[in-house]
């Protein structure tokens, strides 16, 4: 079953032993704080790795204004946009090297592929995501709603844990990157 925003938090709340929210509205302390952390931990969470369920590969949009210096080209960012993994050209999505300043995409190349991290809808996470989303929401959820630092710090602890076994599982979806040219190796002929 796929959660939505305030399903996570009403589980990250009940996790801490507050009252679960209905909505980020509702007139309460405990929706009021899930108000105002959710979207940066939720996004935080996203973009601290690879996951491969927010990941995706997009041609960009040349913008008319080139960059002031070092690159040729400016190039808009995607609307859901996290974090650059990569950037190609043609079919390939890597090799180029590139800038994010401000917004925008800088490069040498007329043409770009970003591989990126997105913000998908709640409703693409998978259940490892979710786990690792509730605990960490539950974690900085605890001072704010119970004052207590104690149960705080057990909570991150908690969620590190939750974070590290979503990752090894979400890593565990994909093929091991291979070495495609490394110098060393080139050297042995």
């Amino acid at each position: 079953m796929a959660l939505n925003d305030i399903a996570l938090c009403s589980r990250a709340l009940i996790r801490i032993g507050a009252k679960p929210i209905t909505d980020f509205n509702d007139g309460s302390a405990e929706a009021e704080i899930a108000g105002a952390l959710y979207a940066p931990v939720r996004d935080a969470l996203l973009s601290a790795y690879a996951w491969g369920f927010a990941t995706g590969q997009v041609a960009l949009t040349r913008l008319a204004e080139s960059p002031a210096a070092d690159y040729t080209y400016a190039f808009a960012l995607p609307q859901d946009y996290l974090r650059a993994l990569s950037a190609g050209q043609g079919s390939k999505g890597r090799g180029l090297q590139y800038r994010i300043s401000r917004g925008h995409l800088h490069t040498n190349a007329p043409e770009v592929i970003l591989t990126y991290v997105f913000r998908p809808d709640e409703s693409e996470f998978p259940p490892y995501f979710d786990q690792a989303l509730i605990s960490r929401l539950s974690a900085e959820f605890t001072i704010p709603v119970t004052e207590s630092t104690s149960r705080a710090e057990t909570h991150h602890r908690l969620a590190e844990r939750e974070y590290e076994r979503a990752r090894q599982i979400d890593a565990q979806q994909d093929t091991p990157s291979a070495i495609e040219r490394f110098s060393l190796v080139d050297v042995r002929g």
